[in-house]
């Protein structure tokens, strides 16, 4: 047997090999990477590599192994059929007969066309017949704390929330209720709704800010439209800011708020307050 994490050169891919490494010995852990090069740093750590694209379907001919718990972590490609490419991954899944599948997903509150995939990827997987685990995870704190530098230069948090509230948390704090799930027994074809302890708003958020730093930091809201243009104008893709513009109406809307306790019960600890993931940026 061994435990499969795909995505591995990503954030919280590297995250989940590294907290995997702590409960499991490492020739028991896959990483699957597409670029060889840019896991030298896994591979140091004594984990086997599997070079597989989500593009290339043959690619997975016969990477998993009957018994094998993966994970599966949603691609980042919004241009090339996230869909399309995690099926890729699941069918492979389900041929090899592993025993568990765990998909980083969104929270079920979420309506924002961001969660579109998600969802139709969960249909995917739950009708494959493969044993199941639905990682609904929650907004990341590094989605603002690893964006600070305009908002330290103008002196201003712009987003599109209103008053609504986020249930954050830290990419480690994901990464620990998946290796949870991939080497904890009872976790079959259930769904796990994953967010911080503690819900936030962004005048919270830049008040807090304010405080690690001396400066005067407000929390500027603004239209949909507003924000779509601001971050077209920073560069992002225009069907990616208008993703992002829609998370934010959902945010105003109170549906990245999760409160079911799921994260810090299956990583065994609390959550990380907004506030120490900022002094955490800060520092660099």
């Amino acid at each position: 047997m061994s435990i499969v994490v795909t995505g591995a050169t990503g954030h919280l891919g590297r995250l989940v090999v590294r907290q995997l490494l702590e409960k499991v010995p490492a020739d028991q852990v896959t990483a699957v990477v597409r670029d060889r090069d840019r896991a030298a740093d896994l591979a140091a750590l004594g984990v086997r590599l599997a070079v597989a694209d989500y593009n290339a379907p043959e690619t997975f001919d016969g990477l998993f192994a009957a018994g094998d718990r993966v994970l599966l972590i949603s691609g980042n490609e919004f241009d090339k059929g996230r869909v399309q490419q995690h099926t890729v991954v699941i069918e492979a899944a389900g041929k090899a007969g592993v025993a568990l599948l765990a998909y980083t997903s969104a929270p079920e509150s979420l309506k924002a066309a961001l969660a579109d995939d998600h969802r139709a990827t969960e249909e995917v997987l739950v009708g494959s017949g493969v044993p199941y685990a639905l990682l609904r995870n929650g907004w990341y704190h590094e989605n603002y704390t690893e964006q600070l530098a305009p908002v330290l230069e103008h002196g201003a948090v712009v987003q599109a929330a209103g008053e609504g509230l986020v249930s954050s948390a830290s990419r480690a704090d994901y990464a620990a209720a998946a290796v949870a799930v991939l080497t904890g027994e009872g976790h079959e074809n259930k769904a796990y709704e994953l967010g911080g302890d503690e819900a936030w708003g962004f005048a919270e958020y830049a008040a807090e800010l304010s405080r690690q730093t001396g400066k005067e930091i407000v929390y500027k809201p603004v239209s949909a439209e507003a924000y779509t243009g601001i971050l077209a104008g920073a560069g992002l893709p225009a069907p990616l800011a208008e993703i992002l513009a829609g998370v934010d109406a959902s945010i105003a809307k109170g549906e990245l708020v999760v409160s079911t306790g799921d994260l810090s019960r299956l990583a065994g600890r609390p959550t990380m307050p907004l506030a120490e993931a900022v002094a955490a940026a800060l520092k660099g």
